[in-house]
This record gives C-alpha cells, sequence and structure tokens, in this order.
C-alpha cells in the first residue's frame, strides 16, 4: 500500500514537471535542456526556508517565486541564441546551478545535502497519505492553469511562433518577449514540482540534479506526447511505473547494484528510438486540437 502511494506521488511530481517543460518544449518550440535547473532552484529554495522554521506553504510559493525570476534573468540574454546553441546554453545553465549547488557549502551544505526537511502534514494523516492529497490539488490545480493559458490568444501564439518565427514576427508578435514569459511561467511550475519532491523525500543533495534527470524529463514529455496536455501525464505516468518496475527484475545479487545504469541505458534508448520512429509521441498533436 505505502509503495503504491509511493509510486503515485512521483507520477504527479513529474506530470507537473514534465507538463511545465511541455509548455516550453512543446508548445513553444524551446528546446529546453536546463529545466531540471530551475527544479533544483525549487527544490533548494522551499528546503532552506522550511528548514529555518517556515511554513511549507511559504516555502512552495518562495519556490515558484525563485524560480520564475531566474528563468527571466536566465532567458533575456540566451534567448538571443537560437536552435542548438539555445539546447546547448540552457544544458550549461543547468550543470552551473548543480556546480554552484555543490560548492557554496555556507548555504546548501554542498555534496552532504539538506537533510530534515519538513514533510507535508494535513488532518493527522499518514506522511505518504497527506503528500498525495497536496500534490494531487496542486498538480491539478497546474493542469488547470495550462489549459487556460493554451486555450487563450497567448497559447495560439506559442504555437504560431513554434510554428514559423517569421509570421509571427508578420503579425506583429514580440517573439522575444512571449519565449520569455513562457520561460518564466514554466520555470515558476518547474520550480514547483521541484519544491514538492523536496517536501516529499525530505532530503535533497546537488547529485539529485544531473544530466539523467534531464533525459527522464524529456523522455516524460516525448514519449507522451510533445504540444498536448494529456501527453505529458501519460508519459510521465509510463516512465515511471516502468522505471520502478526495473526494480523487481529477478537480477543477480552482483548486478542489483547496476539498477540505475540499467535505467538510464533504456530511458535513453526509448528517447532515441521515439525521435527516429513517432517523434510525435504517443499522443498525437493533431487529435487533441478540438481540446484547445
Amino acid at each position: 500500500m505505502e509503495y503504491g502511494l509511493h509510486i503515485l506521488i512521483l507520477c504527479l511530481i513529474y506530470i507537473l514537471f514534465s507538463s511545465s517543460l511541455n509548455l516550453e518544449l512543446g508548445y513553444a518550440g524551446l528546446y529546453n535542456f536546463g529545466h531540471v535547473g530551475f527544479f533544483a532552484i525549487g527544490a533548494y529554495s522551499s528546503a532552506l526556508v522550511t528548514v529555518a522554521g517556515y511554513p511549507i506553504w511559504g516555502g512552495l510559493l518562495l519556490s515558484m517565486v525563485v524560480a520564475a525570476v531566474v528563468g527571466l534573468l536566465f532567458a533575456w540574454p540566451v534567448l538571443r541564441l537560437t536552435g542548438d546553441y539555445f539546447g546547448i546554453a540552457s544544458l550549461a545553465f543547468a550543470e552551473m546551478i548543480r556546480l554552484l549547488l555543490l560548492n557554496e557549502r555556507w548555504l546548501t551544505r554542498g555534496p552532504m545535502g539538506i537533510p530534515g526537511i519538513p514533510r507535508i502534514e494535513i488532518l493527522g494523516l499518514s506522511a505518504n497519505m497527506a503528500a498525495l492529497i497536496v500534490i494531487f490539488l496542486l498538480t491539478t490545480l497546474s493542469l488547470l492553469c495550462f489549459k487556460i493559458i493554451l486555450s487563450s490568444p497567448f497559447g495560439r501564439t506559442l504555437k504560431l511562433i513554434r510554428e514559423d518565427e517569421y509570421v509571427a514576427r508578420a503579425f506583429g508578435k514580440n517573439v522575444v518577449s512571449f519565449k520569455i514569459r513562457t520561460i518564466a511561467v514554466g520555470s515558476a511550475f518547474g520550480g514547483l514540482a521541484g519544491g514538492l519532491w523536496a517536501h516529499y523525500i525530505g532530503y535533497i543533495s546537488p547529485n539529485d540534479f544531473s544530466l539523467q534527470l534531464t533525459v527522464l524529463v524529456i523522455l516524460c514529455v516525448v514519449l507522451g506526447g510533445r504540444g498536448t496536455l494529456f501527453g505529458p501525464i501519460l508519459g510521465s505516468l509510463l516512465v515511471i511505473t516502468v522505471g520502478e518496475g526495473l526494480r523487481f527484475l529477478p537480477l543477480p545479487a552482483s548486478m542489483t547494484a547496476g539498477v540505475a545504469h540499467i535505467q538510464s541505458m533504456l530511458f535513453g534508448l526509448v528517447l532515441v528510438l521515439l525521435m527516429l520512429r513517432r517523434p510525435q509521441g504517443i499522443v498525437a498533436e493533431s487529435h487533441l486540437l478540438q481540446e484547445t
């Protein structure tokens, strides 16, 4: 029962995390390989203030604000780059954040990480049940926000920019402004996902925010279907349940320590095959056009 709740909570966190990336990758066409950096910023922001004694709700709000502000600061210069250059710059940004967390020991405790992060508590329920309820509600509200944003003229403009920036400019749209705002919103919700993850796990360290997590969240988006609301939900459910299921493979005792490496290789292989065979993912965008 508890393990089932654990998997469900992880799925909800990754649904929020991948949906925030989908706003940038799927709708605006921004290949942000540094989105995990905002996940880390949200996790550390909420963890630091709540360990200092402030309430969890304030920490989660701060995780969104700090991630959004950093997203703005990141987007303003980097969006002058296009194509592969933007992707490389975003990947470098995520590594810079990880190294910053690793080396600024006076603030982050460096490689020792931050233990004792307060768990979510409501109505006297068990820790996992309380976390499930709160994370489910916040993820659902976030998905509704995405639905409203993407159904608005702003969302339709993002799709136009993704398809052809020159046409968008011809219609008088400030492409850079739209992209900056998109990254700020996506970063805010990515930070919220990081904050929820920190309060659920109870311990974070810089090594938690590696390239492997970047590949994992991109796989959730690409597998489910970019540019769709339901795609990241389906992708997250599949990736997390399959990843957790690999832990029960009947491997020899000498190989059990290598399960994480098997997961990384499998996810990397699936991502490559998807890009070659079905880049639109399981849920094609055209199937949901009428919903938006």
